[in-house]
């Protein structure tokens, strides 16, 4: 059967050859004699940098050199990142991620030097800096390493950590990657056995078919049971080295990094979860009709993503793809112009078959000023917004890459922002658009398991994750206290609204695993939430905001996320009202659903029957 877009991405106009490029193993070799003569260059820059003027000239010349470095840095990791994931047996590839990693210590090290000789200048040598025409463009980013700066050790200490993270703290990460690419789970279909990867098996736990899901489900909990022991030291040995450099730094909160690298503050953060938990209630009622209409009494972990659609309501990803065009293009044609690009340029690796990593992601290439993107399309209609999420990302990218590349550093809860209101115009338009009611119910139920996601999944995961520092704190943590935690975040979440939790979820969840973003979970409802106030602005709007949306998205890598709401939304984050603004335009789909599915529960009807 021939389908009109292709289902398996484009790497060799990267580096031909895969894992064994030669073209990539020659770039790797230069940039690792690169970065050390670049760290020579800021080494030997520190004793003129306390006098100040005499080191502008050169130090601005450095940082030009770095960025060239580190754009090239990205270019390679997001090539190494896209052979491991399209092919877990790729031994090859995971011997290239130990190398890049080394890479990225060795390039930490050199950021840390200059961070501490933008700390070292005098306050006139440094508007001295940025004054220079290379320099502007990147002040921001510049300025908030000179301020994080005074908070690290000395340099020497700085360098330590860095390069004994290579192998007892990024190794750790890499192992669970192992663990988790080899992850199985067998099934009875059509009369046989099938073994399927972590991917095909989180595709079936959201198939319309409850009986499918039970059984792929209990597979599901026994098979990471089973590889519990290894993860629980993974997550322990992170958690227990980052525990120790904070300490060393005199960091009393866990939060601290996070806080740094998402640009927010504590008092935004507490303001967006304040607002959470102060409406999360109002799901409830939706999870509850969801039930009757799955018929049960109340919905297990694995009905909540569960759709309400037929079993034979199955999407191609030839039409999922037009859906997506077609909706992006009443927003933006220049969004639409994109995304159809990257689709024909073979950016999206979607191909559903065995030895590929679980979940989705989107690698910029910078150096290429392209991207991209990683998933397992199954033909469910979940599919179809992941895939609008990731070209959300891209698209993000997309508008920055004429900017030099530090400007394009955005945080994680700013990068959340674009791939959410990706989202929001797909699902929504879909939600206009429905052929019938039954259709319309579906649409808003897939759309409210995204607000169920990032209002209670994602504050679960927060809620497990401080818990676990407090805890890890004091010692390693088992298995069954790990589980314990894991269950009772997800009891408080979602208010004990569920019939049944998953328990090994911090197994089964990459997130608490990737090393360079510490409690990897709130910027997705920051994301979220942002999103959903400027998609409400954007209704407001209509076509006119489509050029705001991309000034917004361009100076993402130029202000904390406080000056970027202040500036292109004039609201304070600091405050309630933006959240709960974000909160009702979320929700205000759950009156909706609730009408339309009264006649089916009054009659004990079935969207699947």
């Amino acid at each position: 059967m021939s389908h009109r877009y292709a289902q398996v991405w484009d790497l060799d106009v990267f580096f031909p050859g895969g894992s064994r490029s030669p073209q990539l193993a020659q770039e790797l070799e230069v940039l690792e004699q690169l970065i050390p003569a670049l760290a020579g260059r800021a080494e030997a820059l520190a004793p003129a940098a306390g006098d100040g003027a005499d080191a502008v000239p050169a130090l601005a010349g450095l940082i030009s050199d770095i960025q060239d470095a580190a754009a090239r840095l990205e270019e390679c990791a997001s090539f190494v990142a896209c052979l491991s994931a399209q092919d877990v047996h790729d031994q090859q590839a995971r011997l290239l991620e130990t190398r890049v990693a080394a890479l990225h210590a060795a390039m930490s090290n050199l950021r840390v030097r200059v961070d501490h000789l933008l700390a070292a200048l005098p306050d006139r040598s440094f508007a001295a800096l940025l004054a220079d025409p290379r320099m502007a463009p990147i002040a921001f980013e510049l300025e908030h390493s000179r301020r994080l700066a005074l908070d690290l050790l000395p340099v020497e200490q700085e360098e330590l950590i860095n390069d004994l993270a290579v192998d007892g703290y990024h190794a750790w990460g890499l192992l669970y990657q192992g663990v988790a690419g080899r992850f199985t789970v067998e099934v009875e279909e059509d009369g046989r056995t099938v073994r399927l990867s972590a991917g095909q098996a989180a595709n079936r736990l959201e198939s319309p078919d409850r009986a499918v899901r039970q059984a792929v489900w209990e597979q599901w909990e026994a098979a990471w049971a089973g590889a519990a022991d290894l993860c629980a030291a993974a997550l322990n040995h992170l958690g227990g080295f980052r525990l120790a450099a904070y300490r060393r730094r005199g960091w009393a909160s866990v939060l601290k990094e996070p806080l740094d690298l998402s640009r927010m503050s504590q008092a935004t953060l507490d303001a967006m979860w304040s607002a959470v938990e102060a409406n999360a209630h109002r799901l409830l009622p939706y999870l509850q009709r969801k039930a009757r209409l799955l018929g049960v009494d109340a919905p297990a972990w694995h009905d909540v993503s569960a759709p309400l659609a037929a079993p034979d309501q199955r999407v191609s990803y030839d039409d999922a793809v037009d859906f997506i065009l077609e909706q992006f293009s009443r927003f933006s044609p220049d969004l639409r112009a994109f995304a159809e690009q990257a689709v024909r340029g073979r950016w999206i690796e979607a191909e559903d078959r065995p030895g590929k990593q679980a979940g989705g992601f989107c690698a910029p290439f910078p150096v290429s000023g392209q991207s991209r993107i990683f998933m397992t399309f199954g033909g469910t209609t979940g599919n179809i917004t992941t895939l609008a999420h990731e070209l959300g990302h891209a698209y993000h990218s997309h508008v920055l890459a004429d900017l030099p590349y530090l400007a394009q550093r955005y945080p994680m809860t700013l990068a959340e922002t674009a791939s959410t209101f990706a989202e929001s115009i797909v699902a929504d338009a879909a939600i206009r658009h429905a052929a019938d009611e039954r259709r319309r119910l579906a649409l808003l139920d897939e759309k409210l398991q995204k607000a169920v996601v990032f209002l209670m999944n994602i504050r679960a995961r927060f809620l497990f994750e401080t818990a676990f520092y407090e805890r890890r704190a004091q010692g390693p943590l088992t298995v069954d206290e790990l589980n314990r935690l894991m269950e009772h975040a997800q009891k408080q979440a979602y208010l004990g609204g569920l019939s049944q939790y998953h328990p090994h979820f911090w197994a089964s969840k990459l997130h608490f695993y990737v090393t360079d973003v510490p409690f990897y979970n709130f910027p997705y409802t920051f994301g979220f939430l942002f999103s959903s106030g400027i998609y409400a602005r954007a209704r407001a709007e209509g076509p006119a905001f489509a050029g705001r949306y991309v000034a917004l998205l361009r100076d993402t890598g130029r202000m904390t996320v406080e000056d970027l709401a202040r500036r292109h939304l004039g609201v304070d984050l600091t405050g309630p009202e933006f959240w709960q603004e974000g909160i009702d335009a979320a929700l205000a789909d759950v009156d909706q659903f609730l009408r339309l599915s009264e006649p089916l529960v009054a009659g004990a009807g079935n969207p699947e029957a």
